[in-house]
């Protein structure tokens, strides 16, 4: 199956969570999936439903998973009809208040976490997209900002605003260093010298969010889709 997922190009992040649906299934009935079938594919994806109470786009992941290893893997039939996917209702995904944005921004006094939700704010980037950031992908004279790895590996270019772009400018002078590549990370850790990595983006925002006394459980997602859901509303 990793082999079948390499060949298609998937990402580590994607293989590695594939593959633990299907161990997950597999540990459920203490057997190999092989010798595994339809009924007992029903059974389970039932357990995930009423037992373990997982969300619906989480039980149809599950779902799309274990039809890839069955299908494309060990090249056997899958029933569309009995093994069903269940109606995702989609809702408007969260955001945070205008006033909460500002106020989120000013209690980032450190001046790295600043400059970070910031472009997730100003450019709408996913925080996998911002912490990937190359110092040459901020493209100061076209006013833009390239995003390389984005979902599904796509390259697109956002907006860089001015004001973006001045902050940027100041965090490099505090935080840059001499002889850099413009192939390096634009925001790295200063323990480590290594790229940021999700979770730790997601710890300090919240950090942030609980000095500045946001009662939400605000996520860098939600801070990316708060332009998007500011126009629908507002109409």
């Amino acid at each position: 199956m990793i082999s079948d997922l390499e060949i298609r190009g998937r990402s580590k992040d994607t293989i590695k969570n594939m593959i633990c649906s299907i161990t997950n299934f597999s540990k459920y009935y203490d057997c190999p999936p092989e010798n595994l079938g339809e009924k007992d594919i029903i059974n389970y994806l039932k357990y995930c439903i009423n037992d373990r109470k997982l969300c619906r786009g989480t039980v149809n992941y599950i779902n799309s998973n274990l039809k890839f290893f069955y299908v494309i893997t060990l090249e056997g039939t899958w029933s569309d009809l009995r093994i069903l996917k269940l109606r995702y209702y989609k809702k408007l995904p969260k955001y945070l208040t205008r006033e909460e944005v500002k106020t989120l921004l000013e209690h980032a006094t450190y001046l790295k976490d600043k400059a970070i939700l910031s472009t997730i704010y100003s450019s709408g980037l996913r925080v996998s997209e911002v912490i990937n950031l190359k110092i040459s992908d901020i493209m100061s004279k076209e006013m833009k900002i390239r995003v390389k790895k984005g979902k599904r590996h796509k390259e697109r270019y956002t907006l860089l605003s001015q004001k973006n772009l001045e902050l940027l400018r100041k965090y490099w002078v505090k935080f840059g260093y001499k002889n850099y590549s413009p192939d390096d990370y634009l925001f790295i850790s200063r323990k480590t010298g290594k790229p940021l990595t999700n979770c730790g983006v997601q710890c300090d925002m919240e950090n942030i969010a609980v000095k500045a006394g946001i009662t939400t459980k605000p996520t860098p997602h939600t801070l990316r889709h708060y332009v998007e859901c500011y126009i629908m509303v507002s109409g």
